[in-house]
């Protein structure tokens, strides 16, 4: 395996599956990617692997969507990459057969709401669902006072995950125990908010847009904020706006997701999923790379430019592999093999 000229990387890269995705350089393939391309689209149009961004609608659980997607699309693997609250709606990512194997790295990224936050009025479960714990007599906060406290949320903060979440205490989800009226202590847990902006404030409701990491609960952050502010707070409404380079602008309904695939159309509207792995380096490797890629054997080649992963794909352009680099031994590694050709049973 060898490196080409950082211009022919990218116009190389231009013709894979998801253009302009080979980063700084290729290993050992020159040839015109064209013909293959068709080969790679041929077989996207006949094989159910890849991501689905849906625009879930309020009322119905995460779970509910992926037993509507798995039923419409006539497949067992089927996941979803990020868990939106009944009552929240907006970008949930759905997994299909052999995608569901990136969907770590797809909850990984980071998550952008718009969220409406009631001051005054705090519930057991931090959203206008709950049971109602504290009335404050009036609210007299002002703009800038809520932008004060805002302050005390931004960057790496600790934050005490709710009752009423999927965690699990002892082996048993904190919902259950909570449901029989049992509370328990939770360990603080370090989230990232990487922005936090007040967009609107007519007394008692706010609105905040929400950049934030992996674990975060804006329901948690609603409650916080109610307690810096000492009237007390739930979240009265969550939009989900972006799940890593995933928008809400680009999502379809469910209904959508259902009537594509009854109209043999889901091609349109199913993201490859190397989607799932964009931030890491693209490499081209040559046939007999590829071979021994597919049966797990490590490889040589260049050390990596920007972290320990990188995505290989055949001569043809087609995603194969996601490959680690083993420093001690200096040869990169499959770390997940992927046949795209195989059907996503």
């Amino acid at each position: 395996m060898h490196t080409i000229p950082s211009e022919q990387a990218t116009s190389a890269g231009n013709k894979m599956q998801r253009g302009g995705t080979v980063r700084e350089f290729c290993l050992a393939c020159q040839a015109d990617l064209e013909p293959a391309r068709k080969h790679v689209d041929e077989a996207r149009r006949t094989v159910k692997s890849g991501i689905l961004n849906i625009n879930k609608p309020s009322g119905i659980t995460s779970h509910d969507v992926v037993d509507r997607a798995r039923e419409a699309s006539g497949l067992k693997r089927v996941g979803h990459a990020g868990t939106l609250d009944p009552s929240a709606s907006g970008v949930l990512l759905v997994c299909i057969g052999q995608a569901t194997r990136v969907a770590e790295y797809l909850m990984a990224g980071r998550k952008k709401y718009r969220a409406e936050i009631h001051l005054g009025t705090s519930t057991d479960t931090h959203d206008q669902d709950g049971k109602v714990t504290y009335q404050a007599p009036e609210v007299n906060t002002s703009r800038e006072e809520i932008e004060q406290a805002l302050t005390l949320f931004r960057g790496r903060v600790q934050q005490i995950p709710p009752m009423y979440s999927a965690l699990r205490h002892n082996g048993t989800r904190l919902y259950e125990l909570a449901r029989r009226g049992i509370q328990v202590e939770r360990t603080p847990r370090q989230v990232e908010i990487y922005d936090l902006q007040l967009t609107d404030w007519t007394s008692p409701v706010l609105r905040l847009t929400v950049e934030c990491s992996k674990g975060t609960y804006v329901r948690a952050l609603a409650r916080d904020l109610g307690k810096a502010l000492g009237t007390g707070g739930h979240l009265s409404n969550l939009v989900r706006v972006g799940s890593g380079s995933f928008i809400l602008d680009d999502a379809v309904s469910l209904s959508a997701v259902e009537r594509r695939f009854a109209e043999g159309r889901w091609p349109q509207i199913l993201h490859p999923l190397d989607e799932a792995l964009l931030q890491f380096e693209a490499v081209i490797v040559d046939g007999e790379t590829e071979r021994k890629i597919r049966q797990g054997q490590q490889v040589s080649g260049p050390e990596p430019l920007h972290g320990p992963l990188c995505r290989a794909y055949s001569p043809s352009g087609e995603f194969i592999a996601l490959l680690r680099y083993d420093n001690e031994e200096d040869v990169w590694r499959p770390r997940k093999v992927f046949n795209l050709h195989e059907a996503g049973t």
